[in-house]
């Protein structure tokens, strides 16, 4: 029997903040054997295809900037692995009580890339499993496009650990809540 083809889309900044916001527990796994993870993760009727890792290069942090880098560097070593980056757009804020003004930074660019990629993989037929991995609603008009267009397709949601996304995963045809898996989060680092 042929095996389902799947490609993973990875929210890279949604599933570091999930691993970030688990504490120690899960910031150990910042360092991931991407592909093998999610290799972990398919059934025994499906292929990894890729993993398309979507995410950018943070600004004024250099240290940040570095470790990122040696990550990426570690995982383009596997073919299934694929980067895709956008930026960092610096915004300004000014405190509407006291006048206090400072900037922080907003990524751009990276829900538009996850969402084209699927719908472009889902149309070639490039795939036959659609996995996100993500906790932002922003990924749900991708959802209803593809169900849309072909509601026998599936579209699976894996929340990254720590996250929530009952949105998301309304419109989503299976679940995986990460979390439960830390099991093989260990065995891929």
């Amino acid at each position: 029997m042929e095996k389902k083809k799947v490609i993973v889309y990875v929210d890279g900044y949604n599933f570091y903040y999930g691993l970030k916001n688990g504490g120690a527990r899960w910031k150990r796994f910042y360092w991931l054997d991407i592909v093998k993870f999610f290799e972990r993760m398919m059934l025994p009727d499906q292929e990894l295809v890729e993993v398309n890792y979507y995410s950018a290069v943070p600004l004024d942090d250099q240290q940040a900037a570095d470790n990122q880098d040696v990550l990426f560097s570690a995982n383009l070593l596997n073919p299934k692995f694929k980067l895709h980056l956008g930026r960092y757009k610096k915004k300004k804020f000014k405190c509407q009580n006291c006048g206090f003004k400072n900037k922080t930074y907003e990524e751009k660019e990276s829900d538009v890339r996850v969402a084209t990629g699927m719908l472009v993989d889902m149309f070639t037929k490039r795939c036959d499993i659609t996995i996100i991995v993500s906790a932002d609603s922003d990924m749900i008009p991708s959802v209803e496009i593809i169900k849309g267009f072909a509601p026998e397709h599936p579209v699976h949601v894996f929340v990254p650990p720590t996250q929530n996304t009952y949105a998301l995963a309304s419109k989503c045809d299976h679940v995986v809540w990460l979390e439960h898996y830390r099991a093989r989060f260990v065995q891929s680092t």
